[in-house]
């Protein structure tokens, strides 16, 4: 398991019923079932991930998630997890709300366009290519770019109340300066 992963792990509490879209493989639920006795489900929609989900144990939902998650009830989980999953979704704004809607609490994780190599690299010219944005500007998945400080407004304006946010560099946890100094945002949060 990746050492991102190994940090949103750690944000779970044991015990925990989560629900994690854009899931994958399962990696991150296979882990919180064997290491925390965690319950729950993956949301994925690609038929190879759904797959490796039902291969290692995790049980798994195929679902577009730019259909919403009305399949689901307010409150059904502890822990609502999109990780790396906002910057590839037309309706960041409704997914949001659905998953502080159908989660106790929600953890998000995506590429911090704020960087200090991605404007760099901007203001060269350039579109980034990182390992947090590894691919070229005409052939990338993300339908959009987001900063840490960008989500910290949406957040608000939409009545999500912030836990605890940090950035993560190279798997490490980064606290000072994450708009500046992390590839990755993550942030914990609740609705109201």
């Amino acid at each position: 398991m990746t050492a991102e992963l190994e940090v949103i792990a750690s944000l779970v509490p044991a015990g925990s019923r989560v629900l994690d879209l854009g899931c994958g493989s399962g990696e991150l639920l296979a882990h919180l079932k064997a290491t925390k006795g965690c319950t729950g489900y993956g949301v994925e929609l690609a038929d190879d991930n759904v797959l490796a989900c039902a291969r290692r144990g995790v049980e798994v939902i195929q679902l577009n998630l730019e259909e919403g998650l009305a399949l689901f009830d307010d409150r059904s989980f502890d822990v609502v997890l999109q990780l790396q999953t906002l910057q590839h979704l037309r309706n960041t704004e409704k997914m949001l709300r659905e998953t502080a809607r159908v989660g106790r609490m929600g953890i998000v994780s995506f590429p911090n366009f704020a960087h200090w190599p991605n404007r760099l690299s901007v203001l060269r010219g350039r579109m980034p290519v990182t390992r947090a944005l590894p691919y070229e500007w005409y052939d990338t998945p993300n339908i959009r770019v987001g900063t840490f400080a960008d989500f910290e407004v949406l957040a608000r304006r939409n009545g999500l109340q912030i836990q605890d946010s940090f950035g993560l560099h190279a798997g490490q946890v980064v606290r000072r300066h994450p708009n500046l100094m992390a590839s990755v945002a993550v942030f914990s949060f609740q609705g109201r």
